[in-house]
């Protein structure tokens, strides 16, 4: 009980949760420069990635679903009920929102390093770029690049769909001019997944690869003007194309399979 007296306690009408509501949006976000974390899972997810929220909402109800230990008490603050189901995103809010900067790191920064990293070069759906980043993470690659103009890489739906990756890979958004620039300065080979490349049993990635995964019709064509190489994934069946989230899966999955570690030093090579 000594926990929950520590806690302030948040009319429905505060103003502090009218600035919440509006992370919901991508003007809200861009504004505040912050973004919001649904649900105990992935606060708990954040902290272990090192990062402190700056302030975290919770129901009475939930307050015992903060991890323990963790030192929230003074940036935590209880709501009503249904002031949670204006925060939340959710149909079925989980009954904590955590509020984070939206902290980017720089193409330099991406790419610098000269480690394996993804370019969502159009990708549009979040579940399918949260979802990359998911596969990119277990399989090996340290950093993202999202296509400046598309979707961003703290909207709701992609921060829920990397369960968790979001918080622990190097994230930087540009346009494709600079991506190719930067993607040439540091000695990257931009491999773009096309219908039109080498079929991945045959496709021999290189040692710094910037792997492009586009729109699942138009693939990265519609944003990125040229490339270096192309792969494709065969195809035994009718249907017209893959999930862009699963092709880009299955061409990390091959992509690490080649290397044999080689990239991944303490890394461990099995997840749950």
């Amino acid at each position: 009980m000594a926990k929950m007296a520590q806690v302030t306690t948040l009319g429905a009408h505060s103003p502090k949760l009218d600035a919440v509501r509006a992370l919901r949006t991508r003007k809200g976000r861009r504004e505040q420069r912050r973004y919001a974390v649904e649900g105990p899972t992935m606060l708990a997810e954040a902290l272990a990635a090192g990062l402190r929220p700056e302030a975290v909402y919770a129901t009475a109800a939930e307050l015992e679903g903060l991890p323990p230990g963790a030192g929230l008490d003074d940036v935590t603050f209880t709501v009503p009920d249904r002031a949670m189901e204006r925060l939340s995103d959710l149909e079925t809010p989980p009954g904590i929102v955590a509020v984070f900067p939206a902290l980017l790191a720089s193409l330099e920064e991406v790419l610098g390093a000269g480690k394996p990293a993804v370019l969502l070069a159009g990708i549009a759906d979040p579940g399918n770029a949260g979802s990359l980043l998911r596969s990119a993470e277990i399989f090996g690659l340290s950093g993202a690049v999202f296509a400046a103009g598309g979707v961003e890489p703290h909207n709701p739906k992609v921060v829920r769909a990397t369960m968790g990756a979001v918080f622990r890979m190097q994230l930087a958004v540009a346009g494709a001019d600079e991506v190719l620039e930067a993607a040439q300065r540091h000695g990257y080979t931009v491999v773009a997944a096309s219908r039109d490349g080498i079929a991945l049993p045959d496709f021999r990635f290189p040692e710094r690869p910037l792997i492009a995964i586009g729109h699942e019709r138009r693939g990265v064509t519609g944003w990125l003007p040229r490339y270096d190489r192309s792969v494709a994934i065969p195809q035994r069946g009718e249907g017209e194309s893959l999930n862009a989230a699963i092709a880009g899966g299955i061409i990390f999955y091959a992509f690490s399979q080649q290397f044999d570690g080689k990239f991944f030093e303490g890394q461990t090579t099995e997840k749950p």
